[in-house]
């Protein structure tokens, strides 16, 4: 059962089909029985649905800060903190002194050493001729690189049950929540990562790495081409000395409460696929990013300034395509066991309604479904 909060009432919301819920309506509004015609009282059924679903969104909070129970002496997560009392007000005063004065310049000091280790030494790396040698050197100094910027944002890391860990020739697969994933999964293992080609900064560092590591990058028209994005990932895992790819199917930044559905492109391809859970502990720093809001330097400043970054990692168990099962079932069956795992709802709605409109196929599924109803029960009547 479902429970409903609103500042003035509690709507108890018992799981019921649409016809049982059309029949009680019709009874209690003293209208026919359910039949082939329609009915006024019906509209009462989908009006109730659309204010239930107002206050109850499960969709639209997921792209917002997680609440929490207690102040954690950050402002961002209550902006009434002046109100609770005077000593607390103290002791946020103090820790603003700490973090902006002591832990910023240092992390800040981490962060720029460490990407710029990786831009040098990546571009140093690329000179050399392909072979063993190159790629020892390749992944000891994106390993280390990734733990210095770990280490700029207090990363407190578990990973667990690292025999799983994704092996060359696979694909993994985690619940993104912010662009710190990355790092965070990287810090412990090497990957080739996928994704667009940008300008500036971030361009620099996606040319040095691919010197270095058989990196994945999109020019901005070839994104669209799933055939091409598709062909190219099955070329790079069927060479198993090349390294697994990390992908976040979910295409979007959740906010760790929930894992939306998984784009099945990934899952098409017919590889060996290796789930990974991240669960982020939002009391000492929240981890997710609400692009909408904020900037990625605004973004990261907030981070390098919050307490500490603590997160678990979880390697599950590879998983490969079963036989009859088409790449939807797949993906859902990796996200069901990654939602089960982080200990997180698996919700079937697709991150892109964080920018898009709801799509008119779900829309239209409600009215095949009221459609069919009320024919089935036409078919039933001319039977009898």
């Amino acid at each position: 059962d479902r429970t409903y909060r609103t500042p003035l009432c509690i709507i108890a919301k018992e799981s019921t089909s649409l016809e049982e819920e059309l029949k009680d309506i019709r009874r209690n509004c003293s209208s026919p029985e359910l039949d082939d015609s329609f009915d006024m009282s019906d509209a009462f059924y989908f009006c109730r649905r659309g204010i239930e679903s107002i206050v109850d969104d499960e969709v639209t909070k997921c792209f917002t800060a997680e609440e929490l129970e207690s102040w954690n002496l950050l402002t961002r997560s209550n902006y009434n903190f002046n109100h609770i009392s005077s000593r607390l007000t103290v002791l946020w005063g103090l820790g603003v002194v700490i973090r902006y004065g002591f832990l910023l310049p240092l992390r800040l000091t981490l962060a720029i050493t460490g990407v710029g280790l990786l831009v040098v030494l990546t571009a140093m790396i690329g000179f050399l001729p392909n072979g063993r040698m190159k790629n020892f050197l390749s992944e000891k100094v994106h390993l280390m690189c990734y733990r210095i910027c770990v280490r700029a944002l207090t990363a407190i890391i578990t990973y667990h049950h690292s025999e799983n860990k994704p092996k060359n020739g696979g694909i993994c697969v985690a619940n993104h929540t912010s662009p710190i994933d990355v790092i965070i999964l990287a810090s412990d293992g090497c990957y080739a990562m996928v994704g667009q080609i940008h300008g500036g900064l971030m361009g620099l560092i996606q040319r040095s790495m691919v010197k270095a590591c058989p990196h994945i990058w999109f020019e901005r028209s070839e994104v669209k081409d799933r055939h091409l994005v598709a062909k190219r990932l099955s070329d790079h895992v069927k060479d198993k000395s090349k390294l697994p790819i990390l992908i976040f199917p979910e295409g979007t930044c959740i906010n760790n409460t929930s894992v939306m559905m998984f784009k099945k492109g990934s899952f098409e391809i017919g590889s060996t696929v290796y789930p990974v859970a991240i669960k982020y502990d939002p009391r000492f720093g929240e981890a997710f990013w609400n692009s909408s809001q904020f900037g990625m330097m605004n973004y990261l400043l907030r981070m390098m300034s919050s307490w500490a970054i603590v997160c678990s990692v979880w390697y599950l168990p590879p998983m490969i395509r079963q036989e009859g099962e088409d790449a939807m079932q797949f993906a859902n069956r990796v996200k069901a066991a990654i939602a089960r795992q982080g200990g997180l709802v698996d919700l079937l709605w697709d991150g892109g309604l964080k920018r898009g409109k709801v799509k008119d196929t779900f829309k239209e599924e409600q009215q095949k479904l009221y459609s069919k109803i009320l024919v089935g029960t036409q078919e039933v009547r001319s039977r009898s």
